[in-house]
């Protein structure tokens, strides 16, 4: 395998492996926030809003039942309702003193509905709108929250307490009670919001949203017309309380439905997942981008590493141990560059080739360490010797090569002669005792056609004839 393939898959893997991780990780804690959503948050903050909601009431309905309890007010009815303004002015003290939007007082011996205005009407039985004061009649409970409209103040959406007035004797006589507006209630349900960061909103049994703190759910909307929630509604209309999630352009929502029975709507408690989750996105995000940070950071060490492993290795492949010079290898290498720019140019190429005289003396002499430090300092004499443009390798044994550009038989002869001396005026110490060592040369110059194999075979024999004829010599090929 290639670098390039060994960096394509370790990129793929690491990769792979850190965009697994990273989306396992999202997964993981998107499906726990949405659990915790579903199960706990929502919820809790249902009864919680709902707590609040009871916790709101339960001053209105206080008054009511001091109203119901008064004996000015019932004294007042049972005495047969003489002054009007009497009770209108109680009525007007419930409203002052309590804050209260209306106070109210519905007699049964007469049906009149007196305010603190004074006598506002009288309710009927076949009026839709007064249809509430029979229901209460007939009540068993002691009062009723009810949620409807205001005939005495425009219609307005208001939030009833009707509390049964009795007699002394436990007979009935009566409706007292408060109301509050809606418009406050809209308050509370923005504090709400604000305090449970949630969409909180109210919705009737026809799927009409009555109250909201959000432009999304503007009251009077059927939430059967609101996006993705209108797919979900019949399920709500269904199953009334529990939890249900329903998805809209911008958003994948999730939601607890609660039925309140004092008012007879649903609460709506409302959370963005997307918003709820844009923590970890953002987290994946970052995941994502360290993740490929990293794996290129990892790669590019990684094919720094591997470009200095592969040059050790070619350096390795082509130099001696020994003496540190470029071995036979790198000859097959370098013959070949030397040899085409030589055609270029118009210029030749000279072989030398030189064996250390009476080699095996020395190693028989100094041991094998003394003949391998005998063969290191004979390589740095001989590169010594040589023009920057010269190649210098060792052939093998106690045999060094040298290749020589663009020189004539005189200057081939010349350095080989100047290595030669180089190596006999210049004695290796080696543990105190002086070696002194000498070579045999021979050189050969590359003629029309000749192939490099014949040259450095021409400058092998011219080296054995140097050997032949007394050693430590030069000699020319014939």
């Amino acid at each position: 395998m290639n670098r390039h393939k060994l960096l394509l898959l370790l990129t793929l893997v690491l990769a792979t492996g850190f965009i697994a991780t990273s989306f396992v990780s999202y997964h993981v804690s998107k499906l726990a926030i949405h659990d915790t959503i579903v199960d706990n948050e929502l919820p809790l903050t249902a009864d919680n809003v709902y707590s609040e909601i009871q916790k709101d009431l339960v001053r209105p309905v206080f008054i009511s039942s001091m109203m119901a309890s008064d004996t000015f007010l019932r004294d007042w009815v049972i005495e047969g309702e003489h002054g009007t303004e009497k009770i209108s002015k109680y009525l007007q003290q419930i409203k002052e003193n309590y804050g209260a939007f209306v106070s109210f007082l519905v007699t049964d011996r007469t049906h009149n509905y007196y305010s603190a205005e004074g006598l506002a009407r009288q309710v009927h039985a076949e009026d839709m709108n007064d249809r509430w004061y029979f229901r209460v009649r007939n009540l068993k409970q002691p009062y009723e929250i009810n949620v409807d409209k205001d005939q005495n103040h425009h219609n307005a959406l208001t939030i009833f307490v009707n509390y049964r007035v009795l007699d002394y004797d436990g007979r009935y006589i009566g409706v007292a009670g408060v109301g509050l507006t809606v418009d406050s209630v809209q308050k509370l349900i923005a504090t709400y919001q604000e305090k449970y960061k949630r969409d909180v909103y109210f919705v009737n049994a026809d799927g009409i949203v009555m109250l909201s703190g959000n432009q999304r759910y503007m009251p009077g909307t059927n939430i059967r017309d609101i996006e993705g929630l209108s797919k979900i509604a019949h399920n709500i209309a269904d199953h009334h309380d529990g939890s249900y999630e329903y998805e809209d352009k911008s958003a994948n929502h999730l939601i607890n439905v609660r039925y309140i029975p004092e008012l007879k709507w649903y609460l709506f408690v409302d959370k963005s997942e997307t918003d709820a989750i844009s923590g970890i996105t953002n987290t994946l995000y970052i995941n994502l981008l360290l993740c490929l940070i990293i794996t290129g950071v990892v790669v590019v060490l990684t094919d720094i590493a591997l470009k200095s492993y592969q040059r050790r290795l070619e350096v390795m492949a082509t130099t001696d141990i020994l003496t540190g010079l470029p071995n036979r290898r790198a000859f097959d290498i370098v013959i070949e560059v030397i040899a085409n720019e030589s055609v270029r140019n118009g210029g030749n190429v000279a072989i030398i080739v030189l064996d250390i005289d009476h080699f095996k003396k020395i190693n028989d002499k100094y041991g094998h360490i003394g003949g391998d430090y005998v063969l290191s300092s004979a390589a740095k004499t001989i590169k010594s010797c040589m023009r920057a443009a010269d190649f210098v390798c060792r052939w093998g044994g106690e045999e060094f090569l040298i290749v020589v550009k663009d020189c004539d038989e005189r200057s081939l002869l010349s350095l080989a002669e100047k290595v030669r001396a180089g190596l006999e005026s210049k004695p290796i110490t080696y543990k105190g005792q002086e070696v002194i060592i000498s070579a045999s040369l021979g050189a050969a110059i590359a003629r029309a056609g000749e192939t490099i194999e014949h040259i450095i075979e021409r400058a092998d024999k011219a080296m054995y004839k140097a050997k032949g004829t007394g050693r430590n010599r030069a000699l020319l090929s014939d």
